[in-house]
């Protein structure tokens, strides 16, 4: 936990919940063991997108589908959803769950691994909800700021590492050294980068914002 257990237990219980259907994804997920977003990520989220009204989201990382499902929630009606998933065992577990809950118009699932989805990708995003393979950050970095709208807004979860990301590289076990400086470099660039105004946020397992910066001229 990179803040106190009984803080974090009681900021979550003050939440007004989600409705019944995304309770029962959430509990398979828990059940199955697959991650999904924490409470307080997910109550971030609610809020951000409420602020926000994203005609467009990108989301990397889909596994079960919950958050894009969470997302469509609570994204304006007229709002689409693109996310990437490349496990082939919860691609149709995705499908399904959009599929169930009548979603499937609103969101469009690509299957295989992101580096080469981001690619080929065209057009922006209003939003993008980074939550894959931590280590891949800072390589999606290019393709994503090349995605993001101007003025949109980059989220990407579990960025603190349930907080090894201030231990020095050999305080982390070695197996983890190579996400760990990945990260690091991802923080620093997000924070330095030109085109982004970030903050650094310890709500569940860290999460950044990232704004792509519109300049006025007269101020270059």
């Amino acid at each position: 936990m990179i803040i106190d257990e009984r803080m974090s237990a009681f900021i979550d219980s003050l939440d007004s919940g989600n409705p019944a259907w995304l309770n029962e994804i959430e509990k398979y997920a828990l059940d199955t063991q697959v991650p999904i977003i924490r409470r307080s990520m997910q109550s971030l989220l609610k809020f951000l997108l409420t602020y926000t009204k994203p005609k467009s989201i990108l989301e990397v990382g889909t596994a079960i589908g919950f958050s894009a499902l969470l997302m469509s929630e609570y994204a304006p009606a007229d709002c689409h959803i693109t996310t990437i998933e490349k496990y082939e065992k919860r691609i149709p577990i995705a499908r399904e769950n959009f599929d169930k809950y009548g979603r499937e118009d609103k969101i469009t699932l690509l299957e295989g691994d992101a580096t080469e989805i981001l690619k080929e990708l065209d057009g922006t995003y209003d939003v993008i909800f980074m939550d894959a393979a931590k280590g891949q950050y800072i390589n999606f970095l290019p393709d994503i700021l090349r995605l993001l709208s101007p003025g949109g807004l980059l989220i990407s979860d579990n960025v603190l590492q349930d907080g090894d990301i201030i231990e020095s590289r050999f305080a982390v076990t070695r197996r983890n050294r190579t996400i760990h400086a990945r990260m690091r470099e991802y923080l620093y660039e997000l924070k330095h980068h030109p085109e982004l105004e970030t903050v650094i946020l310890p709500v569940g397992d860290g999460v950044t914002l990232s704004t792509k910066v519109v300049r006025n001229e007269e101020n270059r």
